[in-house]
């Protein structure tokens, strides 16, 4: 249920721009990511910043397209945010004890030191990739407008879902098995 939520705004964009056009979809999406986060915030009385960075990138960005009449800063949205994840991964390597991918998932993984290092880069560079991606996608000029937004819809999100499967076989390979109690080196014998 929370991915969806995460990708409410992006859903509406999309769906506005294939019953409308591109300047409609981006004040779906605007109006989308405020109620986004006024949402998240009567729900759990706090902010998800992602999804504040999100709001601040397409009220900017967004608010430029319309004034401009000009989809060409909407377009950059995906870009921009994909490599602040990128920047704020790599950074994590370098500030605190703990790298955000290990911050994230440790409560339900235990992984080497060094494997979260790992696993923690290849997002970063991920990340970054996606930036580069949906700029060849938006500004290369082999792709129309219709490509872009399903390329934005499908393509970024369907990238994720491989990395995330990529992701998993690799930790699966780390991952140690929890020692069953019944097993005859735990067994205490009863009286």
């Amino acid at each position: 249920m929370k991915f969806l939520f995460d990708f409410f705004p992006i859903l509406l964009f999309f769906i506005a721009y294939k019953a409308y056009d591109i300047y409609v979809a981006t004040a779906v999406a605007i109006i989308a990511a405020f109620i986004q986060v006024g949402w998240f915030w009567l729900q759990h009385r706090r902010f998800e910043k992602m999804h504040v960075i999100t709001l601040l990138l397409i009220t900017l960005l967004g608010g430029a397209t319309l004034m401009l009449q000009d989809p060409d800063f909407i377009k950059w949205k995906p870009t921009i945010v994909n490599w602040l994840f990128g920047v704020v991964f790599i950074g994590s390597q370098f500030i605190g004890k703990k790298t955000i991918i290990q911050r994230m998932m440790e409560s339900s993984v235990e992984l080497p030191a060094a494997i979260w290092i790992k696993l923690n880069l290849a997002w970063a560079i991920f990340f970054i990739f996606l930036g580069f991606l949906n700029l060849y996608v938006a500004f290369s000029g082999h792709y129309d407008m219709d490509a872009w937004v399903n390329f934005k819809m499908f393509g970024m999100i369907g990238l994720t879902f491989i990395f995330i499967i990529g992701q998993a076989f690799f930790i699966g390979r780390y991952i140690k098995e929890p020692e069953d109690e019944n097993t005859p080196e735990n067994a205490k014998e009863k009286p």
